[in-house]
């Protein structure tokens, strides 16, 4: 049950979106237990993100939350693949990137929880 949204400064097309969404959705198999059958990938583009104070290169803060236990390894591996996907795909350098995990014993789905 992980869900994996991204804030990100510039303008992304469909296909980009696409593209982001089937690359991400690969990727979280990184994640013992996890893929892209209860993967749920949310995109907010044309975010106002200033980092170190200046907000004229492209900027992604991406957020993954995960049903279950933290796996810092796992996360670390998760990381290099985000960065990749979003320099691919947006152009976004690695350094301009932040990625922050969080795991939860509690998920909630279909009106109850796991």
């Amino acid at each position: 049950m992980p869900f994996i949204n991204s804030k990100i400064s510039v303008k992304i097309s469909d296909e980009q979106e696409k593209e982001l969404k089937t690359r991400l959705g690969q990727a979280i198999s990184v994640i013992p237990g996890k893929s892209e059958s209860w993967l749920m990938v949310g995109f907010e583009d044309e975010y106002h993100l200033y980092f170190k104070g200046d907000d004229s290169k492209p900027t992604a803060f991406v957020e993954v939350s995960v049903y279950g236990s933290a796996n810092s390894s796992a996360f670390s591996d998760l990381t290099g693949e985000i960065t990749d996907i979003f320099g691919d795909v947006l152009g976004i350098a690695p350094d301009r990137i932040y990625v922050k995990y969080s795991a939860t014993p509690d998920w909630g789905w279909n009106g109850g929880n796991f």
